[in-house]
């Protein structure tokens, strides 16, 4: 199931950055399971670490889900570029 949900958060993190709605592509090595229905999505990259989020089969989407959960994260960054998330 961590496959699956590793693929989606990839294809979403794409369509992010194909968007222009992150600065930087990233990668999403794995998702570990942080209790039920949580994760976190570790990235080797400097500017951000990691970002979490919940989800259940029920409800949202899981898209939505991800997409919020990294676009939330993006603006915690210290001092983001010109431009991004105005």
């Amino acid at each position: 199931m961590n496959t699956d949900i590793r693929l989606r958060v990839q294809e979403t993190l794409d369509e992010l950055f194909g968007e222009h709605l992150i600065p930087f592509a990233l990668t999403a090595q794995k998702v570990s399971a942080d209790g039920p229905g949580k994760y976190e999505v570790p990235f080797y990259d400097s500017r951000i670490h990691s970002f979490r989020f919940s989800w259940t089969n029920g409800g949202q989407s899981l898209k939505d889900i991800i997409r919020m959960a990294v676009l939330e994260r993006v603006k915690t960054m210290d001092g983001p570029p010109n431009g991004w998330l105005a």
